[in-house]
């Protein structure tokens, strides 16, 4: 007759309180010879109760959710009815537990037959093993097959079992507890990998244009939140950035965002832009969206081939910050903009044009960097003029690039008094004729002969690339 399945807890026997009361399941097919209840009790000092099954058959009967521990003979035999087809099944509707248990050494494997079968149904429970006291080897292997413990048969009293019934018990709850932190460390290694994936990797390929960009989402040790941007320049020599943030802060805005993203930038590609390339990102958003209140704001630029000027669409999104050389920077009119997506089924998106001039920085935000407090435990944000005042505070210091972005987001998590409750990016664009003029005599001049020579230029090169918006 097959082996019953029992049905397994969705949690742990060692992870449920049971008080100081333990229930112990002895499994050996001569039972009136063990340790019976009121003697391991008085050994505890709590009360144990005991279940005996004679075989596995019933074992598999009165393995229940309150068994806190396994007492298993190592000589009692194994079933040979359907014993594979049941531990397959037991593994399947069990929860998840450790299923990597070592195999039994070369020539052990009848020997620790009834072990293995016994894990098998109960993966989730301490075992604790009975062997001949000549068997020290045997005892062993079984403990590094999956047991918690040994006992020797000619030395088993109350005090001695009820002492290794709680270690077994304890031990296997430290199993199970590095098992599942060991999953939890793979699942987020694999989570970063994944979100750092979906970042954006910009496309400016031959512009002159220098790019800088810092993200920080506000959901705790996530990498990508519901804030999104992109770079592209398409053949034409036109550079296009966008900037956008959905609403709410969670994995389906991080992913409602991602699509958003990679729309924009195959729309960019396929010549859209302004109102024609909103529009349909609305359709996007629309269809792809949980509810009818998801929402997302949006800013986007197309800067000329020139450099010198630059199409602003606005949909429900703060005006970028443009800084040109030796003046302040300063919000770009905001006032023609359109709602933001999702919002309005028909709505219309302007493009205004901006004259940039020649040596300039365009800061993209969303408004996580303008809606961090001023001070913990303060009601007062930063807000758009607070941000202002710290950019050109940081631009006489002779920040730029990389350098002005890290200052202006560790400034504004300081203020806040720690980190962000919202999602954060700034991208950060700008043009500096000086460096350009330098980079063409650079690449004008005869390159050198030898491999070596070339590697050695390579930064230099890269360096050259991505000059700093403001330099010597």
């Amino acid at each position: 007759m097959p082996v019953p399945v029992p049905q397994q807890r969705g949690v742990p026997a060692a992870e449920i309180p049971h008080g100081a009361d333990l229930t112990v399941l002895v499994i050996e097919d001569d039972p009136a010879g063990s340790i019976t209840g009121p003697e391991l009790s008085a050994a505890a000092g709590t009360r144990v109760r005991i279940r005996t099954a004679r075989n596995l058959t019933e074992a598999g009967r009165l393995l229940t959710d309150d068994v806190d521990c396994i007492l298993l003979d190592l000589a009692l035999p194994v079933p040979t009815t359907n014993a594979n087809a049941t531990a397959t099944t037991a593994t399947t509707t069990a929860p998840a537990a450790p299923d990597h248990r070592p195999e039994p050494a070369p020539g052990r494997a009848d020997e620790l037959a009834v072990l293995t079968h016994v894990l098998r149904i109960a993966p989730l429970h301490a075992v604790l093993v009975l062997t001949a006291q000549d068997d020290t080897e045997l005892a062993a292997e079984a403990v590094r097959v999956g047991a918690q413990d040994y006992l020797f048969r000619g030395e088993l009293d109350a005090r001695v079992l009820s002492r290794a019934i709680r270690y077994a018990v304890e031990r296997k709850r430290a199993d199970l507890a590095q098992h599942q932190l060991t999953e939890s460390g793979l699942r987020a290694q694999e989570n970063a990998r994944l979100e750092r994936g979906l970042l954006p990797t910009p496309l400016l390929d031959g512009s002159d244009l220098s790019f800088a960009a810092r993200y920080r989402p506000g959901r705790s040790r996530a990498l990508l939140g519901g804030d999104f941007y992109d770079t592209v320049r398409t053949p034409d020599g036109t550079v296009h950035a966008m900037i956008g943030d959905v609403c709410g802060h969670g994995p389906d805005e991080a992913a409602l965002g991602v699509e958003l993203r990679i729309a924009w930038r195959a729309l960019t590609l396929a010549g859209l832009c302004g109102d024609q390339l909103l529009s349909t990102l609305q359709q996007v958003l629309e269809h792809e969206r949980q509810s009818e209140e998801i929402f997302a704001t949006l800013c986007t630029v197309d800067i000329a081939p020139d450099g010198r000027r630059a199409g602003l669409c606005l949909a429900g999104h703060p005006a970028p910050l443009l800084a040109r050389h030796g003046r302040p920077a300063r919000l770009l009119p905001y006032e023609d903009g359109g709602p933001a997506l999702g919002l309005l089924p028909r709505a219309r998106w302007p493009r205004r044009q901006v004259e940039l001039g020649a040596e300039w920085s365009l800061m993209m935000y969303t408004d996580g960097l303008i809606e961090g407090r001023v001070g913990a435990g303060s009601s007062q944000r930063l807000g758009q003029d607070g941000m202002v005042a710290m950019v050109n505070s940081r631009l006489e210091q002779g920040l730029a690039g990389e350098e002005l972005l890290e200052a202006a987001v560790a400034e504004v998590r300081e203020l806040n008094g720690g980190e962000l409750t919202d999602d954060v990016a700034v991208l950060l664009l700008g043009r500096d004729p000086e460096r350009i003029r330098r980079r063409g005599r650079s690449a004008s001049r005869p390159g050198p002969v030898s491999t070596a020579s070339s590697t050695a230029t390579a930064p230099a090169a890269a360096s050259a690339q991505r000059p700093p918006l403001y330099g010597p």
